[in-house]
């Protein structure tokens, strides 16, 4: 599936005007999924950065500094304490918000789909490939829907 979501990134891209903007609303798209499993206030406000970043309301140095901290916040994530495995949703989380301030679109979208899945229904889920088949499927649909409204914003302009 990672393969598909690739070739279809890069086929918008190769079509696209800004190709990274593309790249990080995607990946922002695929974290904010996502979100209701972050357990660190700072990563929130990393994944807000770049939000306020795509706005225009922040600059790349605020970017690459939310990308360091969001990577160093990732890899301290403790996991889980229990055995529902609410944590490892939440480590994967992490890394999804980590990809995507780095601009790592489709390492966001693999870590925001397995925390999704695992958030839903624990390691057993995650097994399955199945399991991944509406997160995948949302994935390509908002992907083609953001690059059609950055293509009609071109256009616009």
């Amino acid at each position: 599936m990672t393969a598909d979501l690739s070739s279809l990134l890069q086929a918008h891209e190769n079509t696209s005007r800004e190709p990274e903007v593309l790249r990080l609303a995607f990946a922002l798209a695929c974290a904010e999924r996502v979100r209701h499993l972050l357990e660190d206030e700072s990563v929130v406000r990393c994944l807000d950065t770049l939000a306020d970043y795509l706005a225009g309301s922040v600059d790349r140095a605020a970017l690459e500094r939310a990308a360091s901290d969001s990577a160093a916040l990732a890899n301290r994530h403790q996991g889980s304490r229990s055995l529902d495995g609410v944590g490892h949703a939440a480590v994967s989380a992490s890394y999804a918000v980590a990809n995507a301030v780095a601009g790592r679109a489709i390492q966001a979208a693999d870590y925001a789909a397995y925390a999704a899945v695992y958030g839903a229904g624990g390691y057993g889920a995650t097994s399955d490939p199945e399991s991944f088949a509406p997160e995948r499927s949302w994935q390509r649909a908002r992907l083609d829907q953001l690059a059609g409204e950055l293509r009609d914003a071109d256009r616009a302009a």
